[in-house]
């Protein structure tokens, strides 16, 4: 198998060469880099089971729910001191 040289630079080299291991050539470690980078991320979607999903929606379901509330109190009273502020402008 034939060998390539490539240009990178100098920051690029000490972070590569910081990653190497000690048993290894460089080619190893952007080999290993490259392996480790090309995992299909699809991979393992679908795997839980009915139970944990229904669960996992759930949590979601009640996350938004929060938070929806969350936002509706703040909207609420910070409406509220709007209004005070408006009414205490109109009586000074």
């Amino acid at each position: 198998m034939g060998a390539k040289t490539i240009g990178i630079r100098e920051d690029v080299y000490e972070r590569l060469k910081a990653r190497k291991r000690e048993d290894e050539s460089f080619t190893d470690l952007m080999d290993r880099l490259l392996d480790d980078t090309t995992v299909d991320w699809r991979e393992g979607f679908g795997t839980l089971s009915e139970g944990e999903a229904d669960e996992l929606e759930q949590i979601v379901a009640d996350s938004r729910e929060q938070t929806s509330d969350g936002l509706s109190t703040r909207q609420q009273e910070a409406l509220d001191e709007f209004a005070e502020t408006e009414a205490d402008d109109e009586t000074a």
